[in-house]
């Protein structure tokens, strides 16, 4: 129990060590926002995000204290993990561990415990849901009723949670049919349903918004607040690369304990040496004459490393069925590397009880994938090691924003953006400042609803106005003409300065504030 313990106590510490670490990036600022302006949907996601924020309230424009309900969310997820891993047969505390260390740090295990995103409130629904499940399978059935409302919860985080469905369905199949003669799994489905409603009456009150967003973004249509376009048409060979790149982008994100998998899985290849056994106690033994050897491959019928025979479809179905899912969505559509995350938190204890006694390397190489974040999240807030600009995404996301920001409270006019992202970040370094996102000049977000910003209505406008933009040159406003223009270089190394001429060879950021004035004639 110590090790459990340990474990989670030692990713918790971190993650609140980098929380205070790392200034808040551009989604993040925008979830936050929605934090003080709480309701049962949004334009881009369902409300778990925005409850997951609320401590932001706690002090205005600190990235430590609005992470804290992420990082609570987080810790919660790991205790329930725990105690899954445990109840599918992982009785070797040891392994248990282990599995938690896999599945904590992961690429997606490090960055997602710290950073919050509507991931964190999907992985604490989706940890609950597999949780109560197995209880069901194991014979009490009516934990069918918490488990339909840990899936409830879940797509309050994120709608990808629909996914747990199709395998809750194939895990009772496989594992206790009979249950589908009870009424337990479908009061179960209707307590999801009934949990989640609030979402669905606040989106057929708002013209299915979110729904209708998500749908388009997951199959790579153009989704504005009303149009709905097709997706282009994919040609094979573009299908087969946009598979490949996608589950070699899955694989990355074990980072080094993927290598470690290689290394050591090549190894036992050539090992001809007899295995331990795979079973644990209280499970049926191999038979006679085959104990002590490893003779067919370990996730054949029967013979899954000690898992419980009731959880051992759940345990792979939760984790092959995601990462299948949105293989098919990348044959025909874009598909963002974090969509099927949900696998690692099965994947984890699957590859602890297979390699379990690999534990040296495994535990050496999540070590390294802790080290190896820890180094670049103290770049992205200094900026301080000497990386190529194209691994510079964190630092561009959340360097000079504090300074931009106060630079703008100076303004003699009200500020607006062009892009959701800049809008947010300067709303979370000054929460007072009723600074909105300008429509038509990129993607809509929810700004332009006037729920937690003030909506912008160009034809009425009467007064100037500063924009803050990173086009070189002042866009075309109907009405309006640019009369003042400022340039605002942030550099790695100096501190966020108005100037003429950049003062570093390659900025982070150069961005323009523009005045504009109605009817004005823009200035050359």
């Amino acid at each position: 129990m110590k090790w459990i313990i340990a474990v989670i106590a030692a990713l918790t510490a971190w993650r609140l060590s980098i929380a205070a670490l790392l200034p808040v990036t551009q989604d993040e600022a925008y979830y936050f926002d929605w934090a003080r302006h709480l309701a049962w949907g949004y334009f881009d996601h369902p409300p778990g995000v925005a409850l997951l924020g609320v401590t932001t309230w706690l002090e205005s424009g600190s990235a430590f204290a609005a992470r804290l309900g992420g990082i609570s969310a987080g810790l919660i997820t790991l205790l329930v993990l725990a105690r899954f891993y445990r109840r599918c047969g992982l009785s070797d505390a040891r392994d248990v561990a282990l599995a938690l260390l896999l599945a904590g740090t992961t690429l997606i295990g490090l960055i997602g415990g710290v950073i919050t995103t509507p991931d964190t409130a999907l992985m604490l629904g989706w940890a609950l849901a597999l949780h109560e499940s197995e209880r069901a399978l194991a014979g009490d059935r009516r934990r069918w009723l918490t488990a339909g409302a840990a899936i409830g919860l879940g797509l309050l985080g994120k709608y990808t949670m629909v996914l747990i469905g199709p395998v809750v369905l194939w895990a009772i199949v496989r594992s206790d049919w009979r249950a589908l003669r009870t009424v337990w799994p479908y009061l179960g489905a209707v307590l999801a349903l009934v949990v989640f409603a609030p979402n669905i009456i606040w989106n057929a009150n708002h013209d299915w918004l979110t729904m209708r967003f998500q749908l388009g973004h997951g199959l790579s249509t153009d989704v504005g607040v009303v149009a709905t376009l097709p997706p282009a048409a994919m040609a094979l060979g573009e299908r087969f690369a946009s598979v490949t790149g996608y589950l070699a982008t899955q694989l990355a994100f074990w980072g080094l304990i993927a290598l470690a998998l290689v290394v050591r899985l090549n190894s036992s290849f050539f090992d001809k040496s007899p295995q331990p056994p795979f079973f644990q106690r209280g499970e049926k033994e191999p038979p006679s004459g085959a104990k002590g050897t490893l003779e067919k491959p370990p996730f054949a019928k029967g013979r899954l490393g000690g898992f419980k025979r009731h959880a051992q479809p759940l345990l792979i179905t939760a984790t092959l069925f995601p990462l299948g899912f949105f293989a098919v969505i990348a044959s025909f559509s874009a598909v963002e590397a974090n969509w099927p995350a949900v696998y690692l938190l099965t994947a984890a204890p699957l590859l602890s009880a297979w390699l379990r006694n690999q534990r040296r390397w495994l535990i050496g190489a999540a070590l390294a994938n802790v080290l190896l974040v820890t180094l670049y999240a103290a770049h992205a807030a200094t900026g301080a090691l000497p990386l190529p600009d194209a691994l510079n995404r964190i630092l561009r996301e959340t360097h000079g924003f504090a300074e931009l920001a106060q630079i703008v409270s100076t303004l003699d006019a009200p500020v607006y953006a062009d892009r959701y992202q800049t809008t947010a970040l300067l709303r979370f370094y000054q929460p007072q400042q009723e600074i909105s996102q300008w429509p038509e000049l990129s993607r809509p977000s929810e700004y332009l609803r006037g729920e937690i910003a003030p909506r912008v209505e160009p034809a009425t406008m009467q007064q100037p106005f500063w924009l803050v933009t990173r086009r070189m040159t002042p866009p075309a406003l109907t009405g309006f003409g640019c009369t003042t223009a400022r340039q605002i270089f942030d550099c790695a190394t100096l501190p966020v300065q108005e100037a003429t001429v950049a003062p570093c060879s390659q900025p982070l950021h150069i961005w323009q504030l523009y005045r504009y004035e109605p009817s004005a004639i823009s200035v050359p």
